[in-house]
């Protein structure tokens, strides 16, 4: 679905960048940060930096650059993560299980609260202290946890009917692994990812890039 607001996407996706590199400033004990430090991790100029903050608000002061922790905090409110994000995941498979373990969600404050699968292999085991539920209790999980944001990490062929059942139970924004394109209808904002279609391009990269020619032994 096309992008709703005035601010590029491409924006937001660097502003994101810009808050992973600002945690790593603050892990470093870094106190302040020019816009070129932080557009040379981020590959990107130091205007751009300036550019995309600038739509938010005016949070340097030049000649000083950002106090980290301060930009740190602005980070997190334009991206709405200053507060706990509840996720559904739908899927127990091998990805599902991976994305239940991975401790980065919530250090990013995001928590997965729910875990759902159609397999009565799997429901009622537990993944890293979740306990799989089934797909019918959907629309009871979403309204008990309150959670506005969804995984789906189905197999191709049932990620249309999962993401159809999202959105009936309240879920406003879905974040789609499987290796098919699916849709909504607004305001649910839909991402795909499709790790297959990245490497592709990464083999684009490696073809069409030019090599370097083989050094002359000594």
């Amino acid at each position: 679905m096309p992008w709703q607001f005035d601010i590029p996407e491409a924006t937001v996706g660097r502003i994101s960048t810009y808050l992973t590199i600002v945690r790593q400033l603050e892990r470093e004990g870094r106190q302040t940060a020019s816009s070129s430090e932080i557009g040379e991790r981020a590959n990107v100029n130091a205007a751009q930096v300036r550019k995309d903050l600038s739509y938010f608000g005016d949070f340097g002061r030049r000649g000083l650059g950002y106090r980290v922790s301060d930009l740190r905090v602005h980070l997190m409110r334009i991206l709405g993560v200053e507060h706990e994000r509840k996720v559904i995941l739908v899927g127990a498979g091998n990805l599902g299980a991976a994305l239940v373990g991975y401790p980065g969600f919530e250090a990013r404050g995001f928590r997965i609260v729910a875990v759902l699968d159609n397999n009565p292999a799997k429901i009622g085991h537990r993944l890293y202290g979740q306990r799989i539920l089934p797909m019918q209790s959907l629309n009871e999980v979403v309204q008990s946890t309150g959670a506005e944001q969804g995984i789906v990490a189905v197999p191709g062929a049932a990620a249309q009917s999962v993401v159809d059942g999202l959105v009936a139970a309240g879920v406003r924004s879905i974040l789609n692994l499987a290796p098919v394109q699916v849709t909504a209808s607004p305001p649910v904002v839909i991402r795909s990812v499709d790790m297959t279609s990245h490497l592709e391009l990464l083999s684009f990269c490696l073809t069409h890039t030019p090599q370097p020619a083989d050094r002359e032994p000594s």
